[in-house]
């Protein structure tokens, strides 16, 4: 089972999401607020069954909030975005360097965020 761990940031606080095996497979913003960094986490339990927009193809079929934005970075790297209903970016991933791996992060976010235990590392 996955957990977020919400820590102490150095301006205000934010959240990793990770996997069973300890990965990290989604971070969040810095929030001002403890109680803004929990409801971000509630809000990523929440939106986490969105749809993916893959953004990496020629013809990019738009899908409605909740969902994962797919894309490639400046860098090349494959990444994605989970955005809540109201179109807020709420958790980013790292950069992948397959397409396939990027697809595996976004499916253990759906597996691991709705129960994922809250541990605060503070």
């Amino acid at each position: 089972m996955g957990k977020f761990v919400f820590s102490q940031a150095k301006n205000g606080f934010k959240f990793n999401l990770k996997a069973a095996n300890g990965e990290v497979i989604a971070t969040s913003e810095i929030y001002t607020t403890e109680a803004a960094c929990a409801n971000g986490i509630e809000s990523v339990k929440k939106n986490c069954v969105g749809d993916i927009e893959d953004q990496t193809v020629a013809e990019v079929v738009a899908v409605k909030h909740p969902k994962f934005e797919l894309y490639n970075d400046k860098a090349g790297e494959f990444r994605f975005r989970l955005k809540a209903s109201n179109g807020e970016i709420i958790a980013v991933s790292e950069g992948y360097t397959t397409k396939a791996a990027a697809l595996n992060g976004i499916a253990s976010v759906k597996k691991n965020a709705p129960d994922a235990e809250v541990v605060k590392d503070f």
